[in-house]
């Protein structure tokens, strides 16, 4: 069984790897010598991070004409993610409200 959330997570949680995404949320679209010129690493460690992002479902190459390779988020790439964040925090509130409720009952 494949765990594609554990993969998400696993390639949101290195900051770089953010801050590619970030990217590509206020640009569209960015190509690996646009990120290698921004971010203070290789090349080599961008198209590491690229792969690492295109293997957990969160990005893809975007159609464009001639031979740079651009990238975009794929739709709904952190669909999962935010979810599965969501029904953390519902659950979340939800026992410190009953927490709150039994100690301020004193018992």
């Amino acid at each position: 069984m494949s765990d594609e959330l554990g993969h998400v997570f696993a390639a949101l949680s290195d900051p770089t790897r953010r801050r590619m995404l970030e990217t590509l949320l206020r640009e569209g679209t960015t190509s690996a010598p646009t990120l290698t010129a921004s971010l203070p690493i290789t090349r080599q460690a961008i198209a590491k991070h690229l792969s690492t992002l295109d293997d957990a479902g969160l990005i893809e190459r975007a159609p464009v004409r001639g031979r740079e390779v651009r990238y975009r988020l794929r739709d709904g790439a952190l669909s999962s993610a935010s979810t599965w964040l969501r029904e953390a925090e519902v659950a979340w509130e939800d026992r410190l409200a009953r927490l709150k409720n039994s100690v301020e009952r004193g018992g």
